[in-house]
Protein backbone atom coordinates (compact mmCIF):
# COMPACT_ATOMS: atom_id res chain seq x y z
CA UNK A 1 0.00 0.00 0.00
CA UNK A 2 2.84 2.40 0.78
CA UNK A 3 4.28 2.06 -2.74
CA UNK A 4 0.96 3.02 -4.33
CA UNK A 5 0.76 6.11 -2.12
CA UNK A 6 4.32 7.11 -3.07
CA UNK A 7 3.52 6.72 -6.74
CA UNK A 8 0.33 8.75 -6.34
CA UNK A 9 2.37 11.62 -4.88
CA UNK A 10 4.57 11.62 -7.99
CA UNK A 11 1.57 11.45 -10.33
CA UNK A 12 -0.01 14.39 -8.48
CA UNK A 13 3.24 16.36 -8.76
CA UNK A 14 3.27 15.80 -12.52
CA UNK A 15 -0.42 16.78 -12.77
CA UNK A 16 0.26 20.04 -10.95
CA UNK A 17 3.06 20.88 -13.38
CA UNK A 18 0.85 20.00 -16.35
CA UNK A 19 -1.95 22.28 -15.11
CA UNK A 20 0.41 25.28 -15.11
CA UNK A 21 2.42 24.35 -18.22
CA UNK A 22 2.08 26.15 -21.54
CA UNK A 23 4.21 23.42 -23.11
CA UNK A 24 5.94 20.14 -22.36
CA UNK A 25 8.86 18.81 -24.38
CA UNK A 26 10.00 15.19 -24.09
CA UNK A 27 13.63 14.35 -24.84
CA UNK A 28 16.01 11.44 -24.54
CA UNK A 29 19.04 12.83 -22.75
CA UNK A 30 21.08 9.61 -22.54
CA UNK A 31 24.71 10.17 -23.35
CA UNK A 32 24.98 13.79 -22.23
CA UNK A 33 28.14 14.48 -20.29
CA UNK A 34 27.86 15.78 -16.75
CA UNK A 35 29.05 19.20 -17.94
CA UNK A 36 26.49 19.33 -20.75
CA UNK A 37 23.68 18.24 -18.44
CA UNK A 38 24.68 20.75 -15.76
CA UNK A 39 24.80 23.60 -18.28
CA UNK A 40 21.45 22.53 -19.78
CA UNK A 41 19.77 22.42 -16.37
CA UNK A 42 21.22 25.84 -15.49
CA UNK A 43 19.91 27.44 -18.69
CA UNK A 44 16.48 25.88 -18.23
CA UNK A 45 16.29 26.93 -14.58
CA UNK A 46 17.18 30.54 -15.49
CA UNK A 47 14.39 30.52 -18.10
CA UNK A 48 11.86 29.26 -15.54
CA UNK A 49 11.55 25.81 -17.11
CA UNK A 50 11.20 22.69 -14.94
CA UNK A 51 13.36 19.84 -16.28
CA UNK A 52 12.97 16.46 -14.69
CA UNK A 53 13.21 12.74 -15.32
CA UNK A 54 10.02 10.82 -14.54
CA UNK A 55 9.06 7.23 -15.08
CA UNK A 56 6.98 6.87 -18.22
CA UNK A 57 4.24 5.02 -16.33
CA UNK A 58 3.87 7.91 -13.87
CA UNK A 59 3.55 10.40 -16.74
CA UNK A 60 1.12 8.04 -18.50
CA UNK A 61 -1.26 8.21 -15.54
CA UNK A 62 -0.80 11.98 -15.07
CA UNK A 63 -1.57 12.98 -18.68
CA UNK A 64 -4.83 11.05 -18.94
CA UNK A 65 -7.66 13.45 -19.78
CA UNK A 66 -5.37 16.45 -20.35
CA UNK A 67 -4.22 18.33 -23.45
CA UNK A 68 -0.93 16.43 -23.10
CA UNK A 69 -2.50 13.00 -23.58
CA UNK A 70 -1.05 12.73 -27.08
CA UNK A 71 2.43 12.34 -25.58
CA UNK A 72 1.47 8.85 -24.43
CA UNK A 73 2.63 7.24 -27.68
CA UNK A 74 6.11 8.75 -27.20
CA UNK A 75 6.61 7.42 -23.67
CA UNK A 76 9.06 4.63 -24.45
CA UNK A 77 12.64 4.38 -23.29
CA UNK A 78 14.36 6.99 -21.13
CA UNK A 79 12.41 10.24 -21.09
CA UNK A 80 13.15 13.64 -19.63
CA UNK A 81 10.49 16.33 -19.49
CA UNK A 82 10.79 20.11 -19.82
CA UNK A 83 7.77 22.02 -18.49
CA UNK A 84 7.56 25.63 -19.74
CA UNK A 85 5.16 27.92 -17.92
CA UNK A 86 5.57 31.50 -19.14
CA UNK A 87 7.09 31.31 -22.63
CA UNK A 88 5.76 28.24 -24.42
CA UNK A 89 8.84 27.96 -26.64
CA UNK A 90 11.50 28.58 -23.97
CA UNK A 91 12.15 24.94 -23.09
CA UNK A 92 12.20 23.79 -26.70
CA UNK A 93 14.55 26.62 -27.71
CA UNK A 94 17.08 25.91 -24.98
CA UNK A 95 16.95 22.16 -25.58
CA UNK A 96 17.43 22.75 -29.31
CA UNK A 97 20.46 24.99 -28.81
CA UNK A 98 22.05 22.35 -26.58
CA UNK A 99 21.10 19.54 -29.00
CA UNK A 100 23.01 21.33 -31.77
CA UNK A 101 26.19 20.99 -29.69
CA UNK A 102 25.39 17.64 -28.06
CA UNK A 103 24.32 14.90 -30.47
CA UNK A 104 23.24 12.73 -27.54
CA UNK A 105 20.18 14.90 -26.81
CA UNK A 106 17.26 13.75 -28.96
CA UNK A 107 13.78 15.22 -29.17
CA UNK A 108 10.91 12.75 -28.87
CA UNK A 109 7.84 14.99 -28.99
CA UNK A 110 6.14 17.91 -27.34
CA UNK A 111 2.87 19.69 -26.76
CA UNK A 112 2.85 23.45 -27.19
CA UNK A 113 -0.35 25.28 -26.27
CA UNK A 114 -2.44 22.15 -26.73
CA UNK A 115 -0.97 21.01 -30.06
CA UNK A 116 1.04 17.77 -30.27
CA UNK A 117 4.26 17.86 -32.31
CA UNK A 118 6.61 15.03 -33.19
CA UNK A 119 10.40 15.43 -32.96
CA UNK A 120 10.68 17.31 -36.27
CA UNK A 121 7.77 19.59 -35.41
CA UNK A 122 9.11 20.49 -32.00
CA UNK A 123 12.46 21.42 -33.58
CA UNK A 124 10.61 23.86 -35.85
CA UNK A 125 8.85 25.32 -32.79
CA UNK A 126 12.23 25.61 -31.07
CA UNK A 127 13.50 27.88 -33.84
CA UNK A 128 10.70 30.41 -33.27
CA UNK A 129 12.08 33.47 -31.48
CA UNK A 130 10.81 34.22 -27.98
CA UNK A 131 7.78 36.43 -27.44
CA UNK A 132 9.98 39.36 -26.39
CA UNK A 133 12.10 39.12 -29.54
CA UNK A 134 9.00 38.96 -31.75
CA UNK A 135 7.45 41.96 -29.99
CA UNK A 136 10.63 44.00 -30.35
CA UNK A 137 10.77 43.17 -34.07
CA UNK A 138 7.14 44.19 -34.43
CA UNK A 139 7.73 47.48 -32.62
CA UNK A 140 10.84 48.06 -34.72
CA UNK A 141 8.83 47.59 -37.89
CA UNK A 142 6.28 50.14 -36.63
CA UNK A 143 8.96 52.61 -35.60
CA UNK A 144 10.77 52.67 -38.95
CA UNK A 145 7.87 54.00 -41.12
CA UNK A 146 6.79 56.43 -38.39
CA UNK A 147 10.33 57.81 -38.13
CA UNK A 148 10.53 58.21 -41.91
CA UNK A 149 7.16 59.97 -41.96
CA UNK A 150 8.27 62.30 -39.15
CA UNK A 151 11.44 63.22 -41.07
CA UNK A 152 9.45 64.01 -44.23
CA UNK A 153 7.00 66.19 -42.29
CA UNK A 154 9.93 67.96 -40.62
CA UNK A 155 11.58 68.65 -43.99
CA UNK A 156 8.31 69.99 -45.42
CA UNK A 157 7.91 72.26 -42.39
CA UNK A 158 11.51 73.51 -42.76
CA UNK A 159 10.98 74.31 -46.46
CA UNK A 160 7.79 76.20 -45.69
CA UNK A 161 9.54 78.20 -42.96
CA UNK A 162 12.43 78.99 -45.36
CA UNK A 163 9.96 80.11 -48.03
CA UNK A 164 8.09 82.31 -45.54
CA UNK A 165 11.37 83.90 -44.31
CA UNK A 166 12.29 85.06 -47.83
Amino acid sequence: MAKIEQKQVIVNEIKEKLERAASVVVVDARGLTVEQDTELRKQLREAGVDYKVYKNTMVHFAIQGTQFEGLDEYLAGPSTFAFSYEDATAGASILNSVAKKADALEFKAGVVEGILYDAAGIKVIADIPSREVLLSKLLGSFKSPISSFARVINQVAEKKSEGAAE
